[in-house]
């Protein structure tokens, strides 16, 4: 398995490319990725009033650059602040909403090495699927990637000066999203909110803008499961019977790809030493912000106390999907009767966890067992509530609440 060292949260990210614009220049492109309304304008704009007049940010889906000369305009001037005062910073916004920019940017950024002009490049996207297809076409040895992360429960009390206990709650009911923090208190208009500014552009801009996709609705309607079905193992077949629309396998399965592209939806492999089987196993459905499960499944949050099987899944949802957001490989791992909820592996190490919101007996963390006669080299974590923890201690296991994990993950 390879982590992702690069998928950093909003302070992280804010160091790496601070210290990135600190070389010397015209250094690589820096090329920010990251799911839409988490923060990568507002770090740009921070960065930009950062640099003082050597800042030129520029957003790239505005009306003012599908003008005439526009572009040619901008780099005139870039050139212009670094002959004057040194280093600039160029920062554009969502600029694969440019047509061709890949090419575009190549080209700016060729002249710019051989002219020896110090001006660094800061781009952003909110689309993996655009940032990767012109960055390898075009831009192959000219830039660093960098993919701002969903928000972490720490990151939210940290910010919005809450609770951490508060900041946990709102990751498994309602997601990190920072802009609909406002709106928590008014229901209709906080799913208004992630619909409108998140769910419905990430799939109507970011994937159909680009994408080959023949059946939108279909699309829709996979992602409408995926949101329906937190933390489940599904195999492709049951998914593709649970759609209104006809679809082949190969376009669920693709459409599953564009949703993750999309930094919207996870399909987990299974964990495993067999390339074929691990290819040719059902995925584990993974939200990559429970706020999407909120919005999407009609029968709204879960009652911890009403519907504990539901909650339990959602609260694997989010365990699941932070692991990710912080840079870590994740995967599942189940061989009849054996399963455990999540492999992870990267800076964190190597762990194997079981997550358990209620309450449970030895018997029911056998996975755990299993899978470390199987794979020694990893760490085995009980993730589960205070109360519970002493049950897996008596089991030689180590145990941690959750509600910890999604603070500061394993320990």
């Amino acid at each position: 398995m390879i982590s992702n060292p690069f998928r950093l949260d909003l302070a992280a990210c804010r160091k790496l490319l601070g210290e990135r614009l600190a070389e010397p220049a015209p250094a690589r492109i820096q090329l920010l990725a990251g799911p839409r309304q988490v923060g990568k304008t507002t770090l740009m704009l921070e960065l930009c009033r950062s640099r003082g007049a050597q800042g030129l940010y520029v957003a790239c889906d505005g009306p003012e650059m599908a003008l005439t000369g526009a572009w040619e305009k901008l780099w005139s001037r870039a050139e212009e602040l670094a002959v004057a005062g040194g280093a600039a910073v160029v920062f554009l916004d969502e600029l694969p909403q440019l047509s061709g920019w890949a090419a575009r940017l190549k080209g700016e950024w060729d002249r710019l090495r051989r002219r020896r002009v110090p001006v660094h490049v800061v781009a952003s996207g909110s689309s993996a699927l655009h940032l990767g297809r012109g960055s390898k076409e075009s831009l192959a040895g000219r830039f660093e990637r960098i993919e701002l992360a969903h928000w972490s429960a720490r990151a939210l009390a940290a910010e919005f000066s809450i609770s951490e206990t508060e900041a946990v709650e709102l990751i498994v009911r309602q997601g990190g999203f920072p802009g609909a923090m406002g709106f928590h208190s008014d229901p209709g208009r906080w799913s208004a909110y992630v619909r409108e500014a998140i769910v419905e552009p990430a799939i109507g801009r970011d994937i159909l803008a680009l994408a080959l996709v023949r059946k939108p609705a279909l699309l829709r309607q996979v992602f409408s499961y995926c949101a329906s079905s937190p933390a489940q193992i599904v195999s492709l077949q049951k998914l593709q019977g649970n759609l209104h629309d006809s679809g082949s396998l190969t376009t669920v399965a693709a459409y599953l790809r564009l949703l993750e592209e999309a930094f919207l939806v996870l399909p987990l492999q299974k964990h495993g030493n067999r390339a074929a089987r691990q290819r040719n196993a059902p995925p584990k459905l993974v939200t990559l912000s429970n706020a999407c499960l909120a919005v999407a499944d009609p029968r709204g949050i879960p009652g911890r106390d009403h519907e504990p099987a539901r909650f339990g899944a959602w609260v694997e949802n989010a365990v699941l999907a932070h692991a990710w957001n912080q840079g870590q490989q994740v995967e599942y791992w189940r061989e009849e009767p054996y399963e455990v909820d999540g492999v992870l592996e990267g800076s964190w190490g190597k762990w194997v966890i079981e997550v358990k919101t209620g309450a449970f007996q030895a018997g029911d963390l056998r996975g755990l067992g299993e899978f470390k006669v199987r794979f020694p080299e990893y760490r085995q974590l009980v993730l589960c509530e205070e109360a519970q923890i002493p049950v897996a201690r008596r089991s030689g296991l180590d145990a941690r609440n959750w509600r910890t994990f999604l603070l500061d993950g394993p320990g």
